[in-house]
Order: structure tokens, then sequence, then C-alpha cells
């Protein structure tokens, strides 16, 4: 699997390089700046792309930008964002897109199988999305939401982050087919069509979020 990496600090992208390359990934290349990150995405066209918001020239969302660009020639590239903190209009604009998705706090790299998982999954067209990120969004924007009930809360959280009907059922102990009918009644509450991709159904969570104008 061929992906490309974006990080200015040495240690971390080194490190990076060595983590993938052990697990079986194969880093075709590695860059620390924006405009680099952009050439080298629509140059290579890698399987995935884990990429840091913040990198130069003017270290505040140049990562973003580089991808969102790129996406508009490649629209189902899959990225992984890495960051140092929930920034929610980064992952409000990422997640707006389509194709393999994820965001991550970057000390999460730490837990070394649960990130190697998360880039396998956003490769596969999947989403991996940091707990903490999506508790600060559900948070921040808790107005909107006032409708659900509180174990509709619970597992629309859950399902932003990404997990499936029987991972939400085992979360909170409850069977699979209550989590069914609890996120159709959540899709119905936010006047949004119940899907049962994974990837879909966390665009829509924070599409939703984002036409809050919040």
């Amino acid at each position: 699997m061929r992906v490309v990496v974006a990080e200015d600090h040495t240690l971390l992208r080194d490190g990076l390089i060595r983590l993938l390359t052990a697990h079986g990934f194969e880093v075709v290349e590695a860059v620390a700046t924006g405009p680099l990150l952009l050439d080298s995405l629509l140059r290579h066209r890698p399987d995935v792309a884990v990429v840091d918001v913040r990198l130069p020239p003017t270290f505040t969302d140049d990562g973003l930008r580089a991808v969102i660009q790129a996406r508009r020639t490649l629209p189902e590239l899959p990225v992984l964002v890495l960051s140092q903190y929930v920034e929610q209009l980064y992952a409000r604009e990422l997640l707006a897109g389509g194709g393999g998705i994820g965001y991550l706090l970057k000390d999460r790299i730490g837990k070394v199988a649960e990130f190697v998982d998360a880039v396998k999954r956003v490769a596969a067209g999947g989403t991996a999305m940091d707990a903490d990120v999506i508790a600060q969004l559900l948070t921040r924007h808790a107005e909107p939401l006032t409708g659900l009930t509180p174990r509709e809360h619970e597992v629309l959280r859950l399902m932003a982050e990404g997990r499936s009907n029987a991972a939400i059922a085992e979360r909170l102990f409850i069977t699979e087919k209550s989590v069914g009918k609890y996120t159709t009644g959540i899709f119905l509450k936010l006047g949004l069509a119940p899907s049962e991709d994974d990837n879909r159904r966390v665009r829509a969570v924070l599409t939703y979020l984002q036409s809050s104008g919040q």
C-alpha cells in the first residue's frame, strides 16, 4: 500500500516513515510543506496520505488546503489528517468530501496498533475519527441536537467515530437491533435518510453540524 507522508517535524516524520514501513506500507514520499504535499499527491496518486494540518509556509492550514486542492483532481483520495489540537473547522471541512477520511490527534500515533488500523481503514475508503474530535464537535454544536434523547446522542457520537452498528451495540451493551432503531430515529430527527454506509453516515453527521453555521 503506497503512502505519502506530510509532516514538518523531522523526528516525527522519520518516525512515521519507520512505523509505516515496519507494518508493510510503502512510503513513496515524505514531504514537509504544503506546496510539496500537493505536488507529491498529484504525482504519486497514493493509496492513502497521512497529513499534518499545519505545515509550512504559513503553519496554519497548509496541509488541509493542499489536500482539498488535490481532491479536485483526485476526489476519492483517502486522507488521514493528524493535528496537535482539535480544530473543529478543519474536521468539518475535511469530512465534507468523499473517499476515505480520518482525523486523529497526534498523540494517538503512540498507540501503534490503533494508528496502523486507522491508516488501513482510511485507505479502504472508511473513516477513522478521533473520539475527542467528535466529542468536542458535538459539545460545541449541542443546540441543534437537543431533540435527540440521551441514548440517541450516545449512538450519534459513536456512529460519527465511524463505528458499525455491531461495534456501537458492544460499546453500549445493547442489541444491534436497538442500535438500528436509534440510528433510524437520529436520521429522522435530523432530516437525513438512513444509510448503512459508515462513511456516508459520518459525512451526514458532520455536514449537518456544518450547516448549522456555528
